[in-house]
């Protein structure tokens, strides 16, 4: 189980629960099948799928869990049609408009009527807790998936003191830097991908890809104020990743001297890669975000605390 992409927050207290103490209450609410008027649903699924029993794995100060979020499909094309057909219909048949308000009405209708016979689409976020570093690490893009998650883990639990992580400096402020004239630590190689944005309210944006950061083009854009808000970078040849103002980081990339690692390590079974793979992933990463942290001169003063 190797991230992709990496949200991060921060514990306000250390997070007291055992592995096996969390999957009991994870237990509590698992995932199950949408009602027939439900547009999503979501609960705990175990981490290893089939193969495991538990609602969390759990390596050394480190506790995954796997949360099972079902939406209904309902394009927005087929419900924008028959909306037409049937306001269309009223208009001719009554002589008259269809006003706004009885718009809204007529289109939850048709949702309703839709939703019994609408398709289902699953999607499983990974997420772990480290309770050395009192971080919870959420594998997606987006923070509201995230916010899911969180918010099914505090509804679950009762509570889950918890904020953002928020550094001291501005990322896009040092990224910028990084390309202007400072370059990263030596740990850190820019690499050939960056998104610049005019902090102007409207303004433009520009994004690269395989390009030469340090070349005279990028260079002119600098100098018309923009400032970086992605940039990809590689971290001691064992991370590639695209990191974001947030910060957060995107397309995340462990690379062959980390799986040359797993692949020496024998597992008898799925289990057993899982386990391998997800020690080996959060040794990395606990070594790797402090250092990403320190770029930005750590966390924020009232987060340190």
């Amino acid at each position: 189980m190797w991230f992709r992409n990496l949200q991060i927050y921060r514990l306000t207290s250390p997070f007291e629960l055992s592995g096996e103490e969390l999957s009991e209450r994870l237990q509590a609410r698992p995932c199950r099948e949408c009602g027939s008027l439900e547009l999503s649903c979501d609960g705990w699924e175990q981490p290893l799928g089939r193969h495991g029993t538990l609602f969390t794995h759990t390596v050394g100060d480190c506790t995954m869990i796997c949360m099972r979020r079902e939406e209904k499909v309902l394009p927005s094309a087929v419900i924008n049609e028959q909306l037409k057909e049937k306001v269309e219909t009223l208009e001719e048949t009554e002589g008259r408009t269809v006003r706004r308000r009885e718009r809204s009405e007529i289109k939850e209708e048709i949702v309703l009527d839709l939703l019994p016979k609408a398709f289902t689409r699953p999607a499983l976020t990974y997420a772990y807790i480290d309770r050395q570093h009192d971080w919870l690490v959420v594998d997606t893009t987006s923070a509201k998936r995230a916010e899911e998650l969180i918010s099914l883990l505090r509804e679950t639990l009762g509570s889950l003191p918890l904020v953002p992580l928020e550094v001291a400096q501005s990322p896009a402020a040092i990224m910028t830097g990084w390309l202007s004239d400072k370059m990263p630590a030596q740990e850190f190689l820019i690499g050939d991908e960056c998104e610049l944005r005019d902090p102007m309210e409207e303004g433009g944006v520009v994004r690269c890809r395989k390009q030469n950061l340090e070349g005279d083009e990028i260079a002119s854009h600098l100098k018309a104020g923009k400032q970086v808000v992605r940039l990809s970078l590689e971290w001691h040849e064992r991370l590639d990743f695209l990191l974001t103002e947030e910060p957060s980081i995107k397309r995340l990339k462990f690379l062959d001297v980390i799986q040359e690692e797993a692949a020496e390590i024998d597992a008898e079974d799925a289990a057993a890669r899982f386990d391998v793979d997800f020690a080996l992933m959060t040794l990395e990463l606990g070594r790797f975000i402090p250092r990403l942290l320190d770029q930005f001169g750590g966390l924020a003063e009232s987060e340190g605390k």
